[in-house]
């Protein structure tokens, strides 16, 4: 891991950008940290880095008030990363499909998410290991975002993530249904009810599938860019009560 830059931000939270090999990425600490803090990793969509800034930075602020260092990185073929020819294909078939008013279809959907699970989770778990050998950061770690089967992934192989949050707000392949059912960890699942690009039912059929003795259901009306920030108040508990 390099730092390649550093700002104090208004409220005093550290904000570090760095890169991991290839792979850029952004830390935020707490600014009032007198020991080594728990971690939360934010999952996004692979709209790069630059465009989710806005939002991440707003989440970012929000955990470390609560005593939480977060970080992201920029997932495969997006932002500055170098172009991934197939996942470009996938999402140019994902758009003709919708702009059609057809169904998307299972192929469709696999070709989307399962390359970019298998690219990112590794990126994740080496993201994690640097992140954990800082002396600032001592864990436990929580997952918070998404892309949901990113995350359901990390949930399965990464024993350090002990609580997640997922934003069910992306297409999920039915090969990641028999992951979900190895979840166990506590989850905090956000579903915005007229989310126009989500399939409602594979929504709550995922989330039937998780075999968590604790999990959460936060839905609320509006589409997918509406979450309210009680929504947000509520993750934030969750994890205080996870992760600390």
């Amino acid at each position: 891991m390099h730092f390649t830059s550093q700002q104090h931000l208004d409220d005093g939270v550290l904000e570090r950008e760095f890169t991991l090999g290839e792979i850029p990425g952004i830390l935020w600490t707490p600014a009032s940290a007198s020991a080594p803090v728990p971690l939360i990793l934010f999952g996004q969509p692979p709209l790069g880095l630059r465009k989710m800034y806005p939002r991440l930075v707003a989440r970012a602020r929000h955990s470390a008030a609560e005593g939480f260092a977060t970080a992201t990185i920029e997932l495969p073929g997006s932002g500055d990363r170098p172009r991934w020819p197939a996942a470009e294909q996938a999402r140019a078939d994902l758009r003709r499909a919708m702009d059609a008013g057809e169904p998307v279809s299972d192929e469709i959907i696999d070709a989307l998410i399962l390359p970019l699970v298998e690219k990112a989770v590794p990126e994740w778990q080496a993201a994690l290991d640097a992140l954990l050998s800082l002396p600032e950061i001592g864990g436990p770690v929580g997952y918070s975002g998404g892309v949901i089967s990113v995350g359901i992934r990390l949930a399965v192989v990464e024993p350090r993530i002990v609580a997640a949050s997922f934003f069910a707000g992306s297409f999920v392949p039915r090969a990641m249904f028999e992951e979900a059912r190895q979840i166990a960890i506590p989850l905090h699942v956000l579903l915005q009810w007229d989310d126009e690009g989500n399939d409602r039912q594979a929504a709550l059929d995922l989330f039937d599938a998780f075999n968590s003795k604790e999990k959460s259901l936060h839905a609320n009306m509006g589409g997918h860019t509406g979450v309210p920030q009680f929504a947000g108040d509520a993750a934030a508990q969750f994890f205080t009560r996870h992760l600390k």
